[in-house]
């Protein structure tokens, strides 16, 4: 029988049906194990089982090492039923994969705090799963904008160049800076200033491609790796951008604020590969023009802005500002 309840689901045979089904689970009951394989292979399947080991079909203990062979799906708490009782039958079923055994005939109220055993682990391991990747969230995120960190958009900008090595295409980087964004924090204070990149890494992110890259340089910088982009494309998508933010004002404690952001392109191709770090600085030497000719615009590097700079060295970008 397949079923569920606040915290879990269970299949079981009719050995345990009648009492899980008392207990509150509600499910299906099977009749062969033919049958039960089918259910833990649908969406949504359930998390704990209860099995008989003999049953038409499929066994108890072949259904068990099947849901054991999967390693793409979440992890089913098995507990076994069996009128065997012997200790070579035991570690046959453990070997298979069953989490735990009961022997018939079988105490009513054992099961129960058997199958009740199998919803705390299986909690706990959602728990442990949960806390794992909220971790590992933490650790590659930026933690007011929630885009990725410095660190995993350099990264991507390495990937990225090492790809197009291998497989030729273009690539771009794009650099934004808010302007005169140190103002926002001086005259509406830090909380205003926080609000206003939370929206403005809302609105990138919701105008790129779901596979780029986009994360949070630095201060009020974001860069933005760009796949199978070239130079012409890119420097269409910075205007986007940068309309995306000029066409309504951002919502702040106290009021509102209209938000402008500038932007330089650098870009690689099949025939003029660069490394990571030339496009950085190209990116860079674009963003300070776009400064430099009144803000609020996008600038795309020039042949010059991409000569005279070192290679990237032992795989790592760095960027140091010379204005």
């Amino acid at each position: 029988m397949w079923g569920k309840t606040k915290r879990c689901r269970q299949l079981t045979q009719p050995a345990g049906g009648t009492f899980l089904t008392k207990w509150g689970y509600q499910g299906q009951v099977v009749s062969n194990g033919n049958d039960a394989w089918k259910i833990p292979n649908a969406d949504d399947s359930p998390r704990l089982a209860v099995l008989d080991w003999v049953m038409l079909g499929l066994e108890g203990i072949q259904v068990c090492r099947k849901v054991r062979e999967r390693i793409d799906r979440p992890y089913v708490y098995i507990l076994l039923l069996t009128a065997r009782g012997l200790k070579q039958d035991l570690i046959e079923a453990m070997n298979a994969g069953a989490d735990d055994y009961l022997t018939k005939p079988f105490d009513a109220e054992e099961l129960r705090a058997r199958v009740h055993v199998g919803q705390r682990i299986i909690q706990l391991q959602d728990d442990l799963i949960a806390a794992r990747d909220e971790l590992r969230f933490q650790a590659t995120h930026d933690a007011l904008t929630n885009l990725v960190n410095r660190g995993v958009v350099l990264e991507a900008v390495l990937r990225e160049t090492a790809r197009q090595k291998r497989e030729g295409g273009a690539l771009a980087v794009m650099l934004c800076d808010l302007d005169h964004f140190q103002q926002v924090n001086d005259r509406y204070g830090h909380q205003a200033g926080d609000a206003v990149l939370e929206e403005v890494a809302r609105r990138l992110a919701a105008t790129v491609r779901v596979y780029d890259t986009i994360g949070r340089y630095g201060g009020e910088e974001f860069l933005i790796v760009l796949p199978a982009l070239d130079g012409v494309d890119a420097l269409n998508l910075a205007e986007r951008l940068r309309k995306t933010l000029e066409s309504s004002p951002i919502s702040v404690p106290g009021g509102s604020l209209a938000v402008t952001i500038s932007l330089g392109v650098a870009a690689s191709s099949p025939q003029f590969p660069f490394e990571g770090t030339t496009l950085l600085r190209a990116a860079d030497t674009a963003l300070y023009r776009a400064k430099e000719n009144g803000r609020n615009r996008s600038e795309i590097a020039t042949v010059t802005d991409y000569a005279g700079v070192a290679p990237s060295s032992a795989g790592q970008l760095t960027l140091v500002r010379t204005r």
